[in-house]
């Protein structure tokens, strides 16, 4: 071993795989692991780091609350564990918990109420049930644990590790005990792998985070030049920098200055030029653009707008580091499981993605997951005959066949079961999608009718979706099937956008493992999209790991289903020349 304490805790029986609980106090690092525990003196910020990388060697998974408040400073510092479990990630599947802070993670498990948020200041309160242990006498955590005790001393921070220890054995009991839905289910139930994935995938976001998005400063400077204008110094520049953008709308409608940002006068304007439409929204709008200079100068504002007001020069300036990396805060799961990020990573326009460039000697290798919801629904329904449509490259062209239409049609059919629409096309073809597609239609439905009675749903991994929190009684006949039909149609989708949400994480982490000992790293994770950034000596390399990573993730995920996962995987300077 090249470090003592790394001997010292393989002596100890730490190996590959074994759960080792890691609090980082002030000025202390606490361990703790199935039959033992202890503290190593940190006295320096790097220390933490050192040590960690020293027991790092001997493979463990790592147990920590939460990898935002443990694994941030580890990270930075250019340490990436292999695996870990991430008690708050874990916490959220289990119990549908819409935080993940550890007195709520500890009670959720524990079966009791859940702790009012702490906002750092004493209250009553902290009178109340309160000793001089971390676990109070009804069960709770102490207050005053929870607002950093257990951080200060070498005695606090390694309970802290042992109860995090003793949280992991209970939340692992647990999701070994729901049901694996899958079609021909392994020797490892799949909601424990799924918990596996979901923890890695909230350490995925503290990277994403620190690692940053790469951006190509000149290009970006100069496409927002052009679209809204030159950075405007004063706030009198940038009034001057609006109006000139609304002047070219006004100009094209005849003089008419009217408040582009109010939809009513927008759509009175219009009215005053012969076109009568029930609202603005810009797909209404698009036909009459070819016929009327007003509309197309109109939905070319909208556009300019949507930039200068959310990804403009203050974005610049707020979320593009001095290093030329956007970055903003992610999450591992919200609603039905799908990760999130601020400073519009989710959301950055296409006229704005040639600017995402890596610099000189890397490359990006974008992967999308090909008809990805589809062909969850194939897998998590059982249907077989969709499952065999799922076999094909494109999945539409066999679904179309079987529904005797054309392949527009057939995708609009499929969108349209997943999503609850029963209207216009998509109306007529679901009937034949009844016929064609029973159980996943049924499976759907199924789903559906369940939220309309706001009754809890777990979804294909095991992600609780607590909808029995939403029921109320007191809402008039009316408002209450306007809500149970709101709710039925989110089960209906929750189950498959979940479920692919699983999939892509554990997809993701797959592809974090497989660039274990190269250059690249991941740095976007877009729903069913992935971006890694690349040596362009590895880029090749890149591209295989990517797609061996797909087929090795869905052989255990969606075992047994006959659906075959696909990704569409190119290699580019820029995301703007990655998606064509």
């Amino acid at each position: 071993m090249s470090s003592p304490l790394a001997a010292d805790l393989a002596s100890a029986g730490v190996a590959a795989g074994t759960p080792v609980a890691l609090a980082i106090g002030q000025a202390t690092l606490g361990l703790a692991w199935p039959g033992g525990s202890r503290s190593v003196a940190t006295p320096h910020p790097h220390d933490a780091a050192e040590a960690v990388a020293a027991v790092e060697e001997l493979g463990p998974r790592w147990v920590w609350w939460s990898a935002r408040t443990t694994a941030y400073d580890l990270v930075g510092s250019g340490v990436r564990p292999r695996a870990c479990w991430d008690l708050g990630a874990v916490g959220r599947l289990l119990h549908g918990l819409g935080r993940d802070d550890e007195g709520a993670v500890w009670a959720a498990q524990a079966g009791l109420d859940l702790p009012h948020p702490s906002d750092g200041g004493m209250t009553l309160l902290d009178l109340d049930g309160e000793s001089d242990d971390a676990v109070r006498r009804d069960g709770q955590l102490s207050r005053e644990w929870l607002r950093g005790r257990w951080a200060e001393d070498a005695g606090a921070t390694v309970r802290w590790a042992e109860l995090a220890l003793d949280l992991q054995r209970r939340q692992e009991d647990a999701v070994r005990s729901l049901p694996d839905l899958r079609s021909a289910p392994g020797p490892t139930p799949l909601p424990y792998l799924t918990a596996l994935s979901e923890s890695m995938a909230a350490l995925l976001c503290v990277e994403l985070e620190v690692d940053g998005l790469p951006v190509d400063r000149a290009v970006l400077e100069g496409m927002l030049e052009q679209t809204v204008g030159p950075r405007p110094q004063t706030d009198a520049e940038e009034a001057a920098s609006r109006r000139a953008r609304d002047e070219v709308v006004w100009r094209a409608f005849g003089g008419d200055e009217v408040d582009l940002r109010n939809p009513a006068t927008v759509r009175e304007m219009l009215v005053r030029r012969g076109i009568d439409v029930p609202d603005t929204r810009s797909w209404r709008l698009e036909p009459y653009a070819a016929g009327s200079p007003g509309v197309a100068a109109l939905l070319a504002w909208r556009k300019a707008e949507r930039v200068a007001t959310t990804y403009g020069w203050g974005w610049l300036a707020r979320d593009v580091g001095d290093d030329d990396r956007l970055r903003g805060v992610w999450g591992a799961a919200e609603g039905a499981g799908r990760m999130t990020a601020t400073a519009g990573l989710h959301s950055l326009p296409a006229e704005l993605r040639p600017a995402i460039r890596p610099k000189p000697g890397n490359v990006l290798v974008r992967a999308d997951l090909g008809q990805v919801e589809p062909r969850v629904l194939a897998a998590v329904s059982g249907d077989r005959a969709l499952a065999a449509a799922a076999r094909e490259d494109d999945m539409y062209s066999p679904v179309a066949a079987a529904l005797r239409s054309d392949r527009p049609t057939a995708k609009v059919a499929v969108l349209a079961a997943m999503y609850g629409q029963t209207s216009g096309t998509a109306g007529a073809a679901l009937k034949d999608m009844d016929r064609a597609y029973a159980t996943a239609m049924a499976y759907l439905r199924g789903a559906e009718e369940r939220g309309r009675q706001f009754q809890d749903l777990r979804t294909y991994g095991g992600r609780l979706l607590r909808l029995s929190d939403w029921a109320q009684a007191d809402v008039d006949a009316a408002a209450g099937t306007t809500r149970a039909h709101s709710f039925g149609r989110f089960a209906r989708n929750a189950v498959v956008q979940g479920a692919a949400a699983e999939l892509f994480k554990a997809w993701a982490a797959t592809v974090r493992a497989g660039l274990t000992g190269t250059g690249a790293r991941i740095v976007l994770c877009l729903h069913d999209e992935l971006l890694v950034e690349t040596p362009v000596s590895e880029a090749a390399a890149v591209v295989g790991i990517v797609e061996r990573s797909l087929q090795s993730t869905a052989s255990w995920w969606a075992s047994g289903s006959g659906v075959r996962f696909v990704t569409d995987t190119t290699v580019a300077d820029s995301w703007a020349d990655a998606k064509t």
